[in-house]
């Protein structure tokens, strides 16, 4: 079925002369308020500060999920990642038995696969974590171009991964070249655009920083046989505050290329962070740190930058990365799947006019920690929480089993701190309904 549309969508490709061109510029666990347009004061990124100037800041924007690779696999397919089978961490480390088989499944539709019959050319510069083996390899989900690395976090400065694997491929090829990884990330992006300025094309530039291993650009290598020991103390304050501007330098780079190519009007610029941030990050008023489904795991900045088509401001509208392939489909008047289930909306009528979204009920879930939002409303289990262990030994249950559901109103409570599931006993049973209904639909084992 996957290759049966994809070559009727090439079969009815239109005339692309007015079709957008799109840069989606993802972090690797930036904070909520990480960037001074967010309320960041330590220090300042004064090129994503331009773009939130003069696009559309959103302050109710969420990664679906709370770690990295379910997010790459909602905001590429569309879809939530518990659909596609990667609902948590992609693993490097051959001992867990998953490196050979756990991936984003090839069948899967990508926005790339989706946009290069139409004329686009599609390129990822960055960090993939979807899949280590070949088969898994970008290239097979509809981009030209790849230049990065497959796992989870390599060395900025060596390239070796996690799993003491050398992780720096050009294309399908195994082949390292030198740089700080940002660096390198955003040359290959800049040098992409300037060949594909006169056809429309779609980038893809998930960075590494400011994940760990926290190194600046002058900071020397923390694995491999010229590494140093890890920093410490102040010292991954200072590394992390480069690693934040380095990625800001590249978004000011790519802004600026725009302007002299002059392609900034007929451009899409998204930017959003792949979830919450550590406890190194700063995520401002929110509760929670990644991998928690708590507002710090999943709450995230995003900006939205087209000038002449999004009006400069701020919007509270609650979305997801999952919603960001709909949203490039419509821009570029391409049709979606119809053989399989998507949950992202688009985005374009916000984007291009301000229109509202409709209302819709959204999840979370990762080991055994769930969230659900509805309006205002947000239903969390965590099954990690004092309260979960607690209980837990008192009742002779399992954590998860014990795990308390707690309502809370964003709206009135953004830290999560009142819980109201004793005074709003419906709510919370009518979400707890909803849970486990979606939790039925999207349960998919691990991609073959």
């Amino acid at each position: 079925m996957r290759r049966a549309f994809l070559s009727l969508l090439l079969a009815t490709t239109p005339t692309l002369a007015a079709t957008p061109n799109f840069i989606v510029i993802l972090a690797d666990d930036m904070g909520y308020a990480d960037l001074s347009c967010y309320g960041n004061d330590r220090y300042t990124t004064p090129h994503l500060d331009q773009l939130a100037a003069e696009g559309l800041r959103f302050t109710d924007f969420h990664s679906n999920g709370t770690v990295c690779s379910p997010t790459r696999a909602a905001l590429l397919t569309g879809r939530y990642p518990q659909r596609t089978g990667v609902d948590t961490v992609v693993f490097a480390d051959p001992a867990r038995g998953l490196r050979e088989t756990h991936g984003l499944p090839p069948e899967e539709i990508t926005f790339a696969e989706l946009l290069r019959p139409r004329g686009y050319a599609t390129a990822i510069m960055g960090k993939w974590h979807l899949g280590y083996v070949e088969k898994f390899n970008p290239i097979h989900q509809g981009f030209d171009r790849f230049r990065g690395y497959v796992s989870g976090n390599v060395d900025f400065q060596s390239h070796i991964d996690q799993a003491d694997f050398q992780d720096w491929w050009q294309d399908l090829e195994l082949k390292d070249e030198p740089g700080y990884t940002t660096h390198l990330i955003n040359r290959h992006a800049l040098d992409f655009i300037r060949q594909h300025r006169q056809q429309p094309f779609c980038l893809y530039v998930p960075h590494e920083a400011p994940h760990a291993p926290y190194q600046g650009p002058t900071d020397p290598p923390v694995r491999g046989p010229d590494a140093q020991p890890p920093l410490r103390g102040a010292e991954i304050q200072r590394a992390y505050r480069e690693m934040v501007q380095a990625v800001d330098d590249g978004v000011g780079q790519i802004v600026a290329l725009l302007r002299e190519l002059q392609i900034e009007r007929q451009t899409l610029v998204f930017f959003m962070s792949d979830n919450g941030g550590t406890k190194e990050a700063n995520n401002g008023p929110l509760h929670g740190t990644k991998g928690t489904p708590w507002e710090g795991g999943h709450r995230v900045p995003a900006i939205a930058w087209w000038p002449g088509t999004i009006a400069a401001g701020e919007t509270s509208t609650t979305a997801l990365s999952m919603d960001l392939l709909p949203t490039l489909a419509e821009l570029a008047d391409t049709p979606l799947p119809n053989d399989v289930p998507l949950d992202g909306t688009s985005l374009a009528g916000l984007l291009q006019r301000g229109d509202p979204l409709p209302e819709r009920t959204l999840f979370w879930g990762m080991n055994g920690q769930f969230a659900v939002r509805e309006g205002p409303w947000k239903l969390v289990l965590d099954p990690r929480s004092t309260a979960a262990k607690s209980q837990g030994k008192t009742q002779g249950k399992s954590r998860t089993e014990a795990t308390p559901p707690r309502l809370f109103r964003l709206d009135q409570d953004l830290a999560e701190s009142t819980d109201l599931s004793a005074s709003e006993p419906e709510k919370t049973a009518a979400l707890l309904q909803k849970l486990d209904l979606w939790k039925a639909i999207t349960a998919r084992p691990l991609a073959p």
